[in-house]
């Protein structure tokens, strides 16, 4: 089995539990590992993911959809993308909010989830 990473997809998005964060907004980052069976592999694109396909199906996830939890926007993608690819075996997804609404210094914030077939 081999792993396919997008790492650092960047959106605009309105998720978050305050209205604020509906009504303006911020930027998201989206991490995507995804493991497909390379055994059988050729050099062909059907043998695998087309990753500007799942980089389409991240996209209209994040900005075509309002979460409250960033966990549940994590649960989503990974559920999506286990449904639209079916050569997936394994997906890892990260969502990342690093201008979440926390009084204090952090570096980043963010959710994982990990779902297999």
């Amino acid at each position: 089995m081999g792993r396919i990473v997008l790492e650092g997809l960047e959106f605009y998005g309105r998720h978050g539990v305050r209205p604020e964060e509906g009504r303006l907004g911020a930027r998201f980052v989206v991490d995507v590992e995804l493991w497909v069976g390379f055994e059988d592999r050729g050099d062909r694109l059907e043998e695998t993911v087309d990753y500007a396909a799942v980089y389409q199906v991240v996209a209209e996830a994040v900005t075509g959809r309002r979460f409250y939890l960033i966990e549940a926007l994590a649960d989503a993608l990974a559920q999506a993308l286990l449904e639209r690819f079916p050569r997936l075996e394994r997906v890892r997804v990260r969502v990342h909010k690093p201008h979440a609404p926390i009084p204090g210094v952090f570096r980043d914030v963010y959710a994982e989830t990990e779902r297999s077939r």
